[in-house]
């Protein structure tokens, strides 16, 4: 069971939830990055990076039972927060091509570095399996 949570007289939020309501099962995607299941990057760009790292999470949650309608809570962190408001239409895309219309609680941050060196964005998801 999963509740979008959406307080009353607040503005509709774009492309997240507010806030998640679920129980179940939980699941962990630790932090992914936009490489192919070698490890290896095939573009510097952040959209082809992003949605590398949408579809290595994807492939993760469908390891333990799970699709995009189970994720709860996203976290992004970026390393260029200007390029990343820049570019939200064609992220939307990307997002929604890749994890339809399912929008968890999200958070986005902006970091100095992430540990692979290339890397443009991180992100990680927790998911629940309804019971």
């Amino acid at each position: 069971m999963m509740k979008h949570l959406h307080p009353p007289n607040w503005a509709q939020p774009k492309g997240y939830a507010n806030g998640v309501m679920a129980r179940g099962s939980l699941l962990f995607v630790g932090g992914q990055i936009g490489w192919n299941a070698r490890q290896q990057f095939e573009s510097d760009d952040f959209v082809a990076q992003t949605r590398q790292t949408l579809l290595n999470i994807l492939a993760v949650l469908q390891a333990g039972g799970a699709g995009p309608e189970h994720m709860v809570r996203m976290t992004w962190y970026v390393v260029d927060r200007a390029e990343y408001v820049a570019r939200l239409k064609e992220l939307g895309g990307v997002y929604r091509e890749v994890m339809g219309k399912n929008f968890p609680a999200m958070t986005c941050v902006q970091v100095a570095a992430l540990v692979e060196e290339r890397a443009q964005v991180e992100i990680e998801v927790t998911a629940v399996l309804p019971d």
